[in-house]
């Protein structure tokens, strides 16, 4: 089938609009008939060649729509459903997926990165040429062609734009807090960025029943809005922003650090933020070659833990639908997160929207 779609062809180069053929699902695969797609940095550090990858590709890998077509062998779906897409596809057996991690499956990690399916193909393709989906999805479409691990149901009162927000931001950030680092009440936290993920961290830190929760951003509009999803306090960089966050903790430091924002420098600062015996969560994607100084004397004698949150530690087809049922009760507000909405041929002015500041979460519709 043809399809409209946003392609990179090259890192530094803007989005461009393209008809592709589209193959139909194959054994264990589904076709997605696209309702809304994030516009989340992920995809972003695509652009800048931060996140190295084989193109041309589709992006977008926050996604949900509807099921339209399943391939042989599919069980647990039907047409009509509507799903959440999953960018961490697994394949249930490995090592890890046994062990209840499947964000880090060991079976599909190389097709992944290399933007096939799970067979080693894509299912996109321009001229006769294959096209890559970036991690298996290619949201940035209006259909798309999807392992079936990729696909969590959803319930039917949850808005598109919510499922596709659950689909990385919130389980990213709401997951780091519950899953990952898992939080006790009256705790203090700190979370630097102030992004989609960090604003998802903030609503997972007033639902674990966090004392204090302090936001650290650049721009004062995410701030505010940190503040109207819980935060306590909003700080913007400075030189003494860890002597701020020390005074609002008694002058301990905070028992939880977040680091939302995918910087090393920042990294670096969480690590000061953090209390003696408090834990550090990176949850922000780094540019693949960046590192920071880390001293081991620190964590010994200060015996501060340092975590990586890969996609918030979380189990796909238990965490999507309890995130939803969390929004259906009003204990996770994540409509208001989203700010805007863009038909997808607006893709670039959505991007310059997002690096801004002008957007707390765009997103794309295909309606």
């Amino acid at each position: 089938m043809k399809i409209k779609a946003a392609v990179l062809f090259a890192p530094q180069t803007p989005f461009k609009m393209e008809t592709l053929d589209l193959q139909g699902p194959q054994k264990g695969e589904v076709l997605v008939k696209m309702e809304a797609a994030g516009v989340c940095h992920s995809d972003w550090h695509l652009v800048t060649g931060d996140s190295k990858h084989p193109m041309p590709l589709v992006a977008g890998h926050e996604g949900a729509g509807i099921v339209a077509a399943l391939g042989e062998g599919v069980t647990g779906l039907k047409v009509g459903d509507k799903v959440s897409l999953n960018w961490a596809n697994y394949c249930g057996e490995c090592y890890y997926c046994k062990r209840g991690r499947p964000g880090l499956c060991e079976t599909f990690f190389k097709t992944n990165k290399a933007g096939f399916m799970p067979d080693g193909t894509s299912r996109l393709s321009l001229n006769g040429e294959p096209v890559r989906q970036y991690c298996a999805l290619a949201c940035f479409a209006d259909h798309a062609v999807v392992p079936r691990s990729s696909c969590v149901k959803m319930p039917d009162a949850v808005p598109s734009s919510v499922a596709a927000a659950i689909g990385c931001a919130v389980t990213t950030g709401v997951g780091s807090v519950l899953n990952t680092a898992q939080v006790e009440p009256d705790a203090s936290i700190a979370v630097f960025g102030a992004g989609g993920v960090g604003l998802c961290t903030v609503m997972g830190a007033k639902l674990a029943g966090a004392r204090s929760i302090i936001a650290i951003d650049p721009l004062e509009s995410r701030l505010e809005a940190a503040k109207s999803f819980g935060a306590t306090h909003g700080l913007q960089p400075s030189d003494s922003v860890i002597d701020q966050i020390f005074e609002i903790t008694e002058g301990r430091g905070a028992d939880y650090v977040f680091e939302a924002a995918g910087s090393s420098a920042v990294q670096e600062l969480a690590i000061k933020a953090a209390r003696r015996g408090g834990t550090v969560v990176f949850s922000g994607l780094s540019p693949v070659d960046s590192t920071f100084p880390l001293s081991g004397a620190l964590l010994v004698r200060q015996e501060k833990a340092v975590m990586g949150s890969y996609y918030g530690t979380a189990i796909p087809h238990e965490d999507f639908p309890k995130f939803g049922d969390l929004y259906l009760k009003g204990q996770l507000p994540i409509d208001r997160l989203i700010t805007r909405s863009y038909p997808l041929e607006q893709i670039n002015e959505a991007y310059a929207d997002m690096l801004s500041g002008a957007i707390t979460r765009g997103i794309l519709r295909f309606d």
